[in-house]
């Protein structure tokens, strides 16, 4: 059967552990385990780190890529071609499908008629599990484990991907808290606070101060100003939390400040020097996560 990763709970706990100490045996290694295999990158959505890092990954690994960095005017979807029929087409050109894509639920259908196995690289304001792999392999590697951990999620917690991802994947882990810090109208969705209460500790605030000294992980992130249609909404909201180094100064010295990125203003650059900020070790981190699932997806 072929495996897919579409969202984070395709895979047991289990297996994310084996996926991230995979990882750590790859960090920093070129293997040609993926000799002669191919990895197509169809990509309808902008993209830097999750690009370059797949890319990267599977050249490590010792196999081919095929590339399209902005798919929705560069492939035949400019001709009206429908992602069903891109899937049927490309899944017979390559040994792996990664796809980014800005409407939910676009990997779901890649997957439905591909031949081959793919990979969600996000989709729309629904799920980035690879990001979240990426995520748990830095909390890991900097925090020893995720059992007991305090978490806050600051900032647009209704559109951000990144966070439903790793919410969900939390709530594989024991006895974790997580602080939901968002202002009023960015909310995390009441349809997934009601899927995760019962194996989540759940609190919502609006008010950051109180919280970053108390917890072993912030996770910032932007408000995503292209889920906007209405652009005084996201003037409103942009600057909501910024955290500069005054304030990041205020966090446990063991506990980490991470982002999916890219940032826009929400962390201050005069941060970025501090022991606690993670994000960039965290960007790094990506290359060898994906190399590890890559393996372990074409090696069912």
């Amino acid at each position: 059967m072929i495996r897919h990763l579409l969202g984070i709970r395709d895979f047991s706990r289990e297996e994310i552990e084996a996926i991230l100490k995979s990882a750590e045996e790859l960090r920093g290694k070129r293997e040609p385990i993926l000799k002669d295999r191919i990895m197509a990158a169809l990509f309808f959505e902008a993209s830097t780190r999750t690009r370059f890092s797949f890319e990267s990954a599977m050249l490590r690994l010792g196999g081919g890529i095929l590339s399209t960095e902005n798919g929705l005017q560069s492939s035949s979807a400019v001709k009206g071609e429908t992602l069903e029929d891109t899937a049927r087409i490309v899944s017979g050109y390559a040994d792996i499908i990664v796809v980014r894509h800005p409407e939910e639920g676009a990997a779901k259908r890649v997957a439905a008629y591909s031949r081959v196995p793919v990979i969600n690289a996000g989709d729309g304001g629904s799920e980035h599990p690879t990001q979240t792999l990426t995520d748990l392999s830095t909390i890991m590697r900097e925090r020893g484990s995720i059992d007991g951990l305090s978490v806050a999620f600051v900032g647009d917690l209704k559109n951000g991907r990144t966070v439903k991802s790793l919410l969900r994947s939390l709530a594989l882990f024991r006895d974790v808290q997580v602080t939901l810090v968002s202002p009023v109208g960015l909310q995390l969705p009441e349809a997934i606070m009601s899927e995760l209460s019962g194996s989540l500790h759940l609190s919502v605030v609006s008010d950051l101060l109180p919280v970053i000294s108390l917890v072993d992980v912030i996770y910032q992130t932007r408000i995503q100003k292209e889920r906007f249609t209405d652009p005084g909404e996201y003037e409103k909201y942009k600057s909501c939390y910024r955290i500069d180094r005054e304030l990041a100064q205020k966090m446990k010295r063991e506990s980490l400040l991470m982002h999916p990125l890219p940032r826009i203003d929400e962390i201050a650059p005069d941060v970025d020097d501090l022991p606690q900020a993670a994000y960039f070790r965290q960007a790094e981190n990506g290359v060898s996560v994906r190399m590890a699932l890559l393996h372990f997806l074409l090696a069912q």
